[in-house]
C-alpha cells in the first residue's frame, strides 16, 4: 500500500484536491481510502464516503497539534486501511502548527498552497513545505500570470528540489501530473519514521502552565533579547 499525506494551510483547497485524485485514481480500478484529521470539526469523509463510496475515517487531535496527531496515530491508520485492502491512503491533515512536518519516510507528500494567500506565503511555512515532495499551488485563475510566477519562484526558493504543480482544481486542471507522482510512489514500510526533525517545543507552557513571563517557566524558552536557550535539568 502507499501512503500520501497531504498538508496546507486551512482553506487552501486540500479536500478538493484530493477529490480530484481520488475520482482519477477510481478511473484506474485502483481501492483508495480516506482520514481526515482535523481539530474540532470536520465533514469531508462523510461526503467522500458517500460521493465516492470508499472507506474513509476522521480523528479529531482536540486540544493537541494536529501534525502531532498525524504522527502519533498514523500507524493504527495505516494498519486499518490495509484491513480495507486499500492501494492507497490519503491522510488529509489540519496543518495548523506550521513549525512541524507531518510526512513520513516511504511515503509521498503533498502540500496544498492557496496562491491567494500572498506571495510571502511559501517563505511563512517551513518543514510543511520545505519537506514536501509536491507542491501543489491552488486558485491560479484568480491572480494574474505575473504572481504565479513570483508564487512558484518563491516555492522553489524554500524548496529547491519540489516538484511544483499549478492547479485550478475545482475544474481538475493541474490534477493528473499529481495523480502520475502518486502512483509512481514507494509503498509504505513498517516502522515509519518523521520525515525531518520536529521542533522544538519541551517546555512548561507545552503542559499548561498559564503564567506569562520567561522567568515562569521551564524548558526550551527565549526572551525578547536572547535566542532559544534552556533552564532547568
Amino acid at each position: 500500500m502507499k501512503l500520501i499525506i497531504f498538508a496546507g494551510p486551512p482553506t487552501c483547497g486540500k479536500t478538493t484536491v484530493i477529490r480530484q485524485v481520488i475520482k482519477r485514481i477510481l478511473t484506474k480500478n485502483l481501492k483508495p481510502s480516506f482520514i481526515k484529521i482535523d481539530v474540532l470539526f470536520a465533514d469531508e469523509d462523510e461526503t467522500i464516503a458517500k460521493d465516492f463510496g470508499i472507506p474513509t475515517r476522521k480523528i479529531y487531535s482536540g486540544e493537541l497539534c494536529p501534525d502531532h496527531c498525524n504522527v502519533v496515530v498514523l500507524d493504527e491508520a495505516v494498519e486499518w486501511a490495509e484491513k480495507q485492502g486499500s492501494d492507497f491512503l490519503f491522510v488529509e491533515t489540519a496543518g495548523l502548527c506550521l513549525r512541524c512536518s507531518p510526512y513520513v519516510e516511504n511515503s509521498l507528500g503533498i502540500v496544498v498552497l492557496e496562491s491567494t494567500s500572498g506571495m510571502n506565503l511559501p517563505r511563512k511555512i517551513g518543514p510543511m513545505l520545505t519537506l514536501a515532495d509536491i507542491a501543489v499551488i491552488t486558485k491560479i485563475d484568480l491572480i494574474s500570470q505575473a504572481e504565479r510566477e513570483v508564487f512558484r519562484y518563491r516555492v522553489l526558493e524554500a524548496a529547491k528540489e519540489i516538484t511544483v504543480v499549478e492547479s485550478n482544481a475545482l475544474y481538475g486542471i493541474g490534477i493528473d501530473p499529481i495523480v502520475r507522482k502518486i502512483i509512481d510512489s514507494k509503498e509504505v514500510e513498517l516502522p515509519m519514521f518523521l520525515r525531518g526533525n520536529p521542533p522544538v517545543g519541551t517546555c512548561t507552557i507545552c503542559v499548561g502552565k498559564k503564567e506569562i513571563g520567561a522567568k515562569n517557566h521551564f524548558g526550551v524558552l527565549r526572551t525578547m533579547d536572547q535566542d532559544l536557550f534552556y533552564v532547568g535539568e
